[in-house]
């Protein structure tokens, strides 16, 4: 024991003299019998963060002295920090010892495998050896080895999004986000994150179509994938056949089926076949130019009974001829008046079906548009409102033919798309003589793709043009009982002159017009449209300008400005117009300073070429509206192009600097581009101006064989000294059934129009009770000023104060800015914080009755 006290005492003089162990020693001193030093705690593998060093740590008891080892070289004593501590529980000695590893000495290091440390712990007894503890620089490269890629799925079917992490260490963990929100199978037994990274869902659901992003962090860093979006859509199903009508004087009858059941969803297909049949009357059910058809021969008068029955079909038939004499006279006599008169039985072209009241007719208006229009709460497909008796129509196709001095015309450019029972002439009831106005500018409604139309009545209703940002309210009331309108809305696709360059005006959305002239309503409109501003009152100033009769155009009012003429409210993607003359409207916009952004969409579609070596990327800048992106989804769907990236959305500054698109990271040795075409620039006019001439630029790329396949690269498209945003290519060229990432992300574009309470959120008899507490200002103080306060209209109240119920128009102004949403809450949160800060501020009389509104 005293033999070994001498070499614990060398051992101690020793290190402190040469301030290291020798391998020898260590050996000699570990062959002394007896108990070994017991680590308590053992170095753990680490990773260098950056440039900040990692401490490893030793613990163990019994000690005199422990040192550290790395890479089989002993850490000189001045490196290590030591100290020494009784345990309390157990009365032993404990030491405890630490070194700093640096992410120098690690990337000095270049051994055969990691670098790595242990602890060598000397006793009475003699040594013990810990653990080997590896030490790594951490990092995590910033591009996904495989991106997710969007998919359109059906429903119930089996969705697979595949990532690979980029490159790290430690390796990344794998995390999947929908709409940035944490996606966890743990939550939804129908999704499964755990295979290899992918996220699989095994049964589509409607819930499951989204933005979906993978996730990938480690230690060291988080990075984002790019966006893939998954559409699960649904096919039509055809409803049951209606009943057959009664057969018409055509002697035909006719039956309707519906699609939807269900309704084609997120561009599921429409249904196939026809949704009406018609056919031939058989069994002698029918009359046709006052014979009875037969489907057998007659039978010889000899027989009593054949007598009688053409005895009495004769007398129906002088019955028939004298009723078109009576009729004819009828007619003459008030051909003084320039119109005819006609009542319900006329429109129903005499079917008897169609004379009840409870079974209305299926009456359709034909669509010039090839893509869908946007209604999320309803599939109704009905444009009309039930025709009553003796109702007057004023219709846009009677102007447009130029009638000016009689009533009586055909809509031949029509007669297609209607039934045969609405083709009689229309006209007025009050015995006065019709003025017929010829619209404006009635050609571009021929010429124009973007266009939608429909009748109103009464009860209102809505019209949106597909895939445009673009809709027209009618409301509740607008149209006066016995009338009806067939009004119209188009987006003008010719060369605009509302923006003035001298003042860098543009246009913020496309130009509007609805109609048709004439119109007499007794409530404004509500019109929207998307606009491509970032609004802000100190960059921009914003205008509404109208088309006068000579094509020249009016400022009526600046959106800042107060004005009784007409309303519009500005939120961050869309405007919303308040308008009581029918006409052409554009929305403009003046920069006031450098920092005015107008909002760009980007987008990188591809497509093979004529020679199957050559691949085209065609990138394209435009205004940050729908309806300039459909243009270029129309253009690009005409050749073939597939949508690469989801876009992207581009802040662009008034500053004066121009638009550099460049493309990056090609694969050299897969992949050539022609020299010095990777940058493109363009001009700050050709952007400012962009909705006239729309900015795109194509990179052409060859591959080196016909065997290579993949394509990965980035396009960057940035402003001079501002914003910049980076679209990942990540494409297989060549598949022939490649799922590219959908155009539209709208939910149910199915329905065009819509007419009556369908085309509104709040329900008729709410908003009838709203307008009467709130017209009239009570003892309460409750007043429309305080309701436009609560739904955040404060500005311009001026206009409301000339309107016969100030708040009709506010709710048809609501009803505008909150078309997508369909949430009436905020509505019923206004209307329960009114009733709460009265009940409080008010004392309550016995006599104030209190209006409930319940949703």
């Amino acid at each position: 024991m005293a033999g070994l006290s001498w070499c614990a005492r060398f051992l101690r003089v020793l290190i402190d003299f040469t301030g290291t162990v020798s391998d020898a020693l260590a050996d000699s001193l570990s062959s002394v019998g007896g108990t070994l030093p017991h680590f308590l705690q053992e170095p753990e593998d680490a990773y260098i963060i950056k440039n900040n060093p990692i401490k490893l740590r030793c613990r163990a008891t019994p000690a005199l002295q422990i040192f550290f080892k790395c890479n089989g070289e002993w850490v000189h004593q001045n490196q290590h920090t030591s100290q020494e501590y009784m345990d309390q529980n157990t009365g032993l000695k404990i030491r405890e010892v630490t070194i700093n590893v640096t992410r120098q000495q690690v990337e000095d290091f270049h051994g055969p495998e990691d670098y790595w440390c242990l602890c060598v712990a000397w006793s009475h007894l003699g040594t013990s050896k810990s653990r080997k503890a590896t030490v790594r620089i951490a990092y995590l490269r910033k591009n996904f080895e495989q991106d997710p890629q969007g998919k359109e799925v059906p429903i119930k079917g089996m969705i697979v999004l595949h990532c690979r992490p980029p490159e790290g260490v430690p390796m990344a963990e794998v995390e999947w986000l929908k709409n940035e929100e944490l996606v966890g199978s743990f939550e939804d037994d129908n999704i499964d994150t755990r295979a290899d990274h992918n996220l699989i869902i095994n049964e589509a659901r409607l819930s499951d179509s989204g933005n979906y992003t993978c996730l990938a962090s480690n230690v060291v860093a988080k990075r984002r994938s790019a966006t893939a979006t998954v559409v699960v859509f649904v096919d039509g199903v055809w409803e049951e056949w209606s009943e057959w009508t009664m057969c018409s004087a055509q002697c035909e009858r006719q039956r309707w089926r519906e699609c939807n059941s269900p309704p084609p969803r997120h561009r599921g297909k429409m249904c196939e076949g026809e949704g009406q049949s018609t056919e031939n009357c058989t069994g002698g059910l029918c009359t046709q130019n006052g014979k009875l058809m037969h489907d057998v021969k007659p039978q010889s008068l000899e027989n009593s009974t054949d007598v009688a029955l053409y005895s009495g079909l004769a007398a129906g038939v002088i019955a028939v001829v004298v009723l078109i004499v009576a009729i004819t006279l009828y007619r003459k006599s008030q051909s003084e008046y320039g119109v005819d008169v006609i009542d319900s039985s006329a429109l129903a072209g005499g079917n008897p079906l169609l004379l009840n009241s409870s079974m209305q007719p299926d009456i359709t208006v034909g669509q010039t548009f090839s893509s869908p229009i946007c209604f999320q709460d309803s599939i109704d497909k009905e444009l009309f409102d039930p025709l009553p008796d003796k109702v007057k129509v004023q219709s846009s196709f009677m102007v447009s033919l130029g009638v000016a001095d009689r009533a009586e015309y055909h809509v031949k450019a029509h007669q297609e798309t209607l039934p045969a029972n609405l083709h009689p002439k229309y006209s007025t009831v009050e015995g006065k003589k019709t003025t017929m106005i010829a619209p404006n500018g009635i050609h571009t409604l021929r010429k124009t793709q973007f266009k939608t139309s429909a009748v109103f009545g009464h009860l209102g209703g809505r019209l949106v043009i597909p895939n445009a940002g673009v809709s027209l309210l009618v409301p509740h009331g607008a149209i006066a009982d016995d009338t009806s309108w067939e009004m119209y809305m188009l987006i003008n696709q010719e060369e605009s002159s509302a923006q003035s360059e001298e003042r860098c005006e543009i246009l913020l959305g496309p130009e509007i017009t609805y109609g048709p002239p004439g119109l007499n309503l007794s409530y404004p409109v509500a019109m929207t449209i998307a606009h491509c501003a970032e609004v802000s009152a100190e960059n921009w100033n914003i205008k509404l300008k109208r088309q006068t009769k000579d094509n020249k155009w009016e400022e009526i009012m600046s959106v800042d400005d107060e004005s009784t003429s007409c309303y519009c409210l500005m939120d961050s993607h869309s405007c919303h117009l308040l308008l009581d003359q029918p006409g052409c409207y554009a929305l403009v916009g003046e920069p006031i300073t450098d920092a005015a952004i107008k909002r760009l969409r980007i987008a990188v579609f591809g497509s093979v070429e004529a020679s199957s070596i050559d691949y085209s990327l065609r990138v394209h800048c435009v205004d940050d509206t729908p309806h300039a992106f459909q243009r270029v989804v129309t253009a690009e769907t005409s050749r073939g192009g597939q949508l690469l990236e989801e876009p992207k959305m581009l802040f662009f500054k008034g500053n004066c600097l121009s638009l550099q698109v460049s493309i990056q990271d090609i694969p050299q040795f897969l992949w050539s581009i022609k020299p010095f075409t990777t940058c493109q620039e363009f001009s700050f006019t050709q952007v400012w101006y962009s909705n006239q001439e729309p900015v795109h630029c194509a990179f052409s790329l060859q591959r080196h064989s016909t065997s290579t396949t993949q394509l990965s690269c980035k396009i960057s498209v940035r402003q001079v000294k501002g914003h910049e945003q980076i679209l990942q290519v990540y494409t297989t060229v060549g598949e022939s059934e490649k799922e590219t990432v959908p155009f539209f992300m709208q939910a149910d574009c199915t329905v065009t129009s819509q007419t009556g309470a369908k085309a509104f959120k709040i329900p008729l008899s709410i908003r009838q009770r709203i307008c009467t507490t709130f017209d009239t200002a009570n003892t309460k103080g409750k007043d429309w000023q305080l309701l436009a306060q609560k739904l955040h209209i404060q500005r311009n109240l001026s206009y409301f104060t000339k309107q016969k119920s100030p708040s009709a128009v506010i709710l048809s102004l609501w009803e505008a800015r909150h078309q997508d949403s369909g949430d009436l809450d905020s509505l019923a949160s206004a209307l329960e914080e009114i009733g709460k800060i009265h009940c409080k501020s008010l004392p309550q009389s016995p006599d104030d009755k209190e209006t409930d509104f319940t949703f």
